[in-house]
């Protein structure tokens, strides 16, 4: 008998060991698959964000040139000096600047220079007349083709019938180069220019301002309107079978695809109210009802998180339900709110198929001065430069995008920061 009590424990343990091992395993089994998900996870990012990086951080610096502009008071009328033709005292200047070249061909090497210098010569004139019959000395951006050989992104081995720049024009790259005359600063006209078909001079200005109306409008709309329709619906509404039919309907629209709100804000504030096309207004109405949704479900759970004893106490003591609500629950309820809201606008800022839809897409060389004046915005805008054909603007389109990037790590960051700040443990 004792023989048979000891087998048996024997095999007790035995097995006991056994699934104790089984466990471990797994135990390791699951942790392995997690460490790779995290793994899969963290190298698809990386090499996305090298991606971009690799490609974007050209267009954060641009090529210029350092060129003195010869003003003639034979060439410019003091009396019409707009109709001057400066294109001819750009060609002058690089006939100066280039004297080891013929002047015709010299002349036709005045494409090294970005179409920009004209006006930028007549505007400075236009502002201080004081400078005709004066040399003038300004640094302008290269063009695209000579602002793609700065930086290395143009093969000179490459066979003149297949290469963009032809010898010659090369040689009288190089030897502005030699002269000192070529610097490569970083770009802030990516910042604070506004779109062009020019990529040298093509920024983000515009887009910029028309992301920041969109996004002010639809806070201004989704934020209270969805604090609001959260708090009846958890604080006062009845239970019933019309407020579950209500939240069903909200949690379905919080998963409707983007261009849905596209489309509605096209047949609805375009056609029906007749409201402009391509205005920030309309894309912050459009990304409002987009944005509802996440703010109203993001505003319950906040409500709900509020413990039970926090109302139950201030009812005790006389308050009304109305200050228990304001007084009491909302504030302690408000960081999960802030956190759920700034989600919510982040995701509005990098949706492009709704702002497609009504037209916030168009070529728009000025930046709004208000929220009804025809815009782009940062998703469209990546858009239309990857759309593009000219080569320049591939290293754009990165770097906007990497713009984009910025702002939505910057927005989950503050509503990480929020949330740790302010939230407590119940």
């Amino acid at each position: 008998m004792t023989d048979i009590s000891n087998h048996n424990t024997r095999w007790g343990s035995t097995k006991a060991k056994a699934n104790l091992a089984r466990r471990k395993r797994s135990q390791w089994v699951l942790q392995g698959l997690g460490i790779g998900a995290l793994s899969i996870a963290f190298l698809m990012l990386f090499l996305l964000v090298s991606s971009l990086v690799s490609t974007g951080w050209q267009a954060f610096t641009q090529t210029h040139i350092k060129m003195q502009f010869a003003v003639s008071a034979e060439k410019v009328n003091p009396d019409n000096i707009a109709a001057a033709n400066w294109r001819g005292l750009v060609q002058d200047a690089m006939v100066v600047a280039l004297p080891g070249m013929e002047p015709d061909e010299a002349r036709k090497m005045a494409g090294i220079l970005s179409n920009a210098a004209q006006f930028r010569l007549r505007d400075m004139v236009v502002a201080n007349p004081s400078l005709i019959g004066q040399t003038v000395e300004m640094t302008v951006p290269t063009s695209d083709p000579y602002d793609q050989l700065n930086k290395g992104l143009i093969d000179r081995n490459t066979p003149e019938v297949n290469r963009r720049l032809k010898d010659p024009e090369i040689a009288a790259f190089d030897t502005l180069t030699a002269d000192g005359r070529i610097t490569k600063p970083l770009n802030t006209a990516l910042i604070t220019n506004a779109d062009s078909r020019f990529p040298e001079l093509a920024g983000l200005k515009g887009a910029l301002m028309g992301s920041f109306y969109a996004l002010l409008t639809c806070f201004l709309l989704a934020f209270p309107i969805g604090i609001g329709a959260a708090i009846y619906l958890e604080e006062f509404a009845p239970k019933n079978k019309i407020s579950d039919f209500i939240e069903i309907n909200i949690n379905n629209l919080a998963a409707v695809p983007s261009v849905v709100f596209g489309l509605l804000g096209l047949a609805v504030f375009l056609n029906w109210f007749g409201m402009p096309r391509s205005a920030p207004f309309v894309g912050g109405l459009v990304l409002a009802l987009m944005t509802l949704p996440t703010i109203i479900i993001a505003t319950r759970a906040a409500l709900k998180a509020v413990p039970p004893s926090i109302r139950e106490a201030a009812l005790g003591l006389g308050a009304s339900r109305q200050q228990v609500v304001f007084h009491h629950v909302l504030p302690l309820a408000m960081p999960g709110i802030l956190t759920g809201t700034i989600i919510g606008l982040a995701q509005a800022l990098g949706e492009t198929a709704p702002l497609l839809l009504i037209g916030m897409n168009a070529f728009i060389t000025a930046a709004p001065g208000s929220p009804f004046d025809s815009s782009t915005a940062l998703p469209t805008q990546i858009f239309i430069w990857a759309d593009s054909p000219e080569r320049g603007f591939v290293s754009r389109t990165s770097a906007a995008i990497l713009v984009l990037l910025g702002f939505l790590v910057t927005m989950n960051a503050v509503a990480i920061y929020l949330r740790s700040r302010f939230e407590r443990k119940w």
